[in-house]
């Protein structure tokens, strides 16, 4: 009995390294720039990798290539194999007391503010390690994380609806803040019953911030009057600067608005409201290296990394704040 002839047999990692970089690009010419080949070079290892899959996989016409219906299939199962032999380097490089790879880190737009610094704290100590940031609201965050294409989630709380590992790494705190001439700053003993008298200037329902002002007025038994919601901290530092409400906001995404005095804390009782940062991943997923070693790096240097940037933060906006000081320029 002849054995049926097994496809892929003899298909090698450097062909499917050609054919998975084809398959992202849609050109020849372009897989040819990027992996430094000549196009012979590239369209020679596609036509072995056709012959061993005994199928076409690669459709030619007067628009490029495309990929025909088994192309799509195998270009799937690439991406699988290579990602999984770059974890393979990765794992041998953590084996020789190196780490190395890219870490895919995502984070939302509330925490790019202090991201950056310990991003690159940290790629100081790894010099091998590249950096993929994604940054976005929690939706998109949590999604990216889902679909594998993020290998950490730095949010200020865990999603609900994923299986996760969720490491607290550093202080997060959040209050209500206001333009500087804001009558509420002036007045004696004001509560969150007098905030709810204003237009509230919040972010979109979902982010981190929008859930824990809903969970403070619902606590507090007191509806709270929604004046303008966005997506954009900027939009609503700007609002909130130019008097058009009072903002519940994290504290670290308007640190040098509160250092210039563009923006004031409005003095309630227990606000500061302080939370948690967390780096999170997905709980039945191995980290890869370089994710592992940003979660150590995290939870070891994270708080005491941040409060050096604040002070620093401070201290290079304190002679601003001297020479423009509104609230003390007011009658």
């Amino acid at each position: 009995m002849v054995s049926p002839t097994r496809p892929l047999k003899n298909a090698t990692l450097r062909q499917l390294v050609t054919f998975h970089t084809l398959a992202r690009l849609g050109s020849v010419s372009r897989t040819a720039e990027e992996l430094h080949l000549t196009q012979p070079a590239v369209s020679l290892q596609l036509g072995i990798l056709e012959e061993s899959a005994g199928t076409p996989l690669l459709a030619r016409g007067a628009r490029g290539v495309r990929l025909t219906e088994a192309g799509v299939v195998l270009a799937g199962y690439a991406s699988r194999l290579l990602q999984v032999w770059n974890e393979a380097s990765e794992a041998m490089a953590a084996q020789c007391g190196q780490v190395a790879g890219t870490l895919r880190v995502g984070v939302v737009t509330t925490a790019e503010y202090l991201m950056p610094q310990l991003v690159l704290e940290f790629t100081r100590q790894h010099r091998q390690v590249g950096v993929k940031l994604s940054v976005g609201n929690r939706a998109d965050i949590a999604a990216q994380l889902a679909q594998q294409e993020i290998d950490l989630a730095i949010m200020g709380r865990p999603p609900a609806e994923l299986r996760v590992d969720a490491a607290p790494f550093a202080h997060h705190p959040m209050a209500f803040v206001a333009a500087p001439d804001h009558p509420l700053l002036d007045k004696p003993g004001a509560t969150l019953a007098d905030v709810a008298e204003v237009p509230l200037l919040l972010r979109e329902r979902g982010s981190g911030t929008r859930l824990a002002v809903e969970q403070l007025f619902k606590t507090a038994g007191i509806e709270m009057r929604l004046g303008a919601e966005t997506s954009s901290n900027e939009a609503i530092k700007q609002l909130c600067a130019a008097g058009y409400g009072v903002a519940f906001i994290s504290l670290h995404a308007c640190v040098l608005e509160l250092q210039a005095g563009l923006l004031a804390q409005l003095p309630l009782p227990g606000h500061p409201i302080v939370r948690a940062w967390y780096a999170i991943s997905l709980a039945d997923r191995p980290l890869p290296a370089a994710a592992a070693a940003f979660g150590v790096f995290l939870r070891e240097q994270g708080q005491a990394r941040l409060d050096a940037k604040l002070a620093a933060d401070r201290e290079r906006m304190a002679p601003m704040t001297r020479r423009r000081s509104p609230r003390a320029a007011r009658p």
